[in-house]
């Protein structure tokens, strides 16, 4: 109780540094340009394959306002995130750790604990600000006469402040690990760079490489762009946050010699592997998308949660395949939330598929059930679930009479927008910054 009581001093205190830091408004001030770019781009080539012109709008029912307009206008967070934010945190250390600040904070009655919590929670109130350039772009958005699904625009909220919490933990413990702001800079630039290449490397891959990259700040942000929530990357993104802010409490503790700090990192690092890896044993998911992308009609769901045994699916399909990608994203998505034993062979030897397409068995994918071994090279989803069917011995289910996903076309052109991100933002984020710097002076 003590603790929670001193929390909102610790918190006034950290909200003071962050608003007297230069990165945070210079942060601010380019995220309405950002937002701006991204919103009035999407909102313009929404607006094309709406029918702009006068004509029909261009397939309907792929014209969703997750895709066209949410995912392009939040995806400069995402930049902003990875390219910038990180600074801002490192700040609110290396300034400390600098002028001698920490030192004379860890005197105070407060613990290393409270102090991390009190930053992470002034970065999130900063980030909330930070969004208000979002929020615009969606009220403007719903002003044209756009329409809004409210969960899966909650769930991609959701994806981008887990990918905030991230950033700014591993930001904290990088500057909490070094010496100077621009040491840390690089160890969370080396970071981000190794989540990419990781990423890279396993795409179209299986095996334990594959499990980890699937939890990198990319590919856990794409899972909730396409209107999915994962508990299992929602633990992870968690874990991995609250662990990086217990190193940085580690190796802030000046008392502690060198072996210490070292010996509960590495206790810590394990800890942190192991609730990342019971976390992904988890196969909670749900499809907060309108137009159920991420799942098969509900009739065909409940005949393939039939299959209990183990289903192997093995693809010779290369990673920048078209067709792997389709498959990927029409089928094997769907059925890793539906089956609890699926495993998935990636056997091309190759990224592109250009060496390998004379051979017979390029672009095969082979079905294994019970000891069963069927063969197939489509990636279409009817196909594909018959070939199912057909392996599992189940008879397939009479046609629902689900609702066909209508789309939401919208010819509308972002008027004002430009006006409103590109001279009214810049313009009020440098006011406020002035009146800031005055009223402490």
């Amino acid at each position: 109780m003590r603790s929670l009581r001193r929390l909102p001093l610790l918190f006034s205190k950290e909200w003071r540094e962050l608003t007297a830091s230069r990165a945070y408004w210079l942060l601010l001030l380019a995220l309405g340009p950002l937002v701006g770019h991204g919103f009035i781009n999407a909102l313009n080539l929404y607006a094309e394959a709406s029918g702009v012109g006068g004509g029909p709008a261009a397939l309907p029912q792929g014209l969703t306002p997750l895709d066209g307009m949410l995912a392009p206008t939040f995806g400069a967070y995402d930049l902003a995130v990875t390219l910038l934010f990180p600074f801002v945190a490192i700040r609110l250390i290396a300034a400390e750790k600098e002028s001698g600040a920490l030192k004379l904070g860890l005197q105070l009655p407060f613990g290393l604990g409270e102090m991390v919590a009190a930053k992470l929670l002034a970065l999130a109130a900063g980030w909330l600000v930070a969004w208000l350039p979002g929020l615009i772009a969606i009220a403007m958005w719903k002003a044209y006469g756009g329409h809004l699904h409210a969960p899966e625009t909650l769930n991609l909220l959701l994806g981008h402040w887990l990918r905030m919490l991230l950033s700014a933990g591993v930001a904290i413990a990088a500057a909490a690990l070094t010496e100077s702001a621009a040491s840390a800079a690089i160890v969370t630039l080396g970071f981000t760079i190794g989540t990419w290449a990781l990423d890279f490397i396993a795409a179209g891959r299986s095996g334990w490489l594959a499990a980890l990259a699937a939890y990198t700040p990319t590919a856990a942000l794409r899972f909730f762009e396409r209107g999915l929530l994962r508990l299992s990357v929602v633990f992870a993104m968690s874990a991995i946050t609250l662990g990086c802010l217990a190193i940085a409490a580690i190796w802030l503790h000046t008392g502690r010699n060198l072996g210490a700090r070292l010996l509960r990192t590495a206790v810590l690092l394990g800890l942190i592997a192991a609730a990342t890896w019971l976390g992904s044993l988890s196969r909670a998911s749900w499809d907060a998308s309108e137009n159920r992308r991420n799942s098969f009609s509900r009739a065909d769901e409940a005949a393939l949660r039939q299959i209990h045994e183990p289903l192997r699916i093995t693809i010779y399909l290369a990673a920048e395949d078209p067709r792997l990608m389709d498959y990927e994203r029409g089928i094997l998505n769907k059925l890793r939330r539906i089956l609890s034993r699926l495993e998935v062979d990636y056997a091309a030897q190759s990224r592109t598929g250009l060496f390998e397409g004379a051979e017979e068995r390029y672009g095969e994918i082979w079905y294994e059930l019970g000891g069963r071994k069927v063969m197939n090279r489509s990636t279409t989803e009817p196909i594909v679930v018959e070939q199912l069917y057909q392996l599992a011995g189940i008879t397939a289910p009479a046609n629902s009479d689900e609702p066909v996903f209508p789309g939401y076309p919208l010819a509308a052109h972002p008027k004002g927008a430009s006006l409103v991100f590109y001279a009214l933002w810049p313009l009020f984020m440098i006011s406020v910054w002035g009146l800031a710097r005055h009223r402490r002076r």
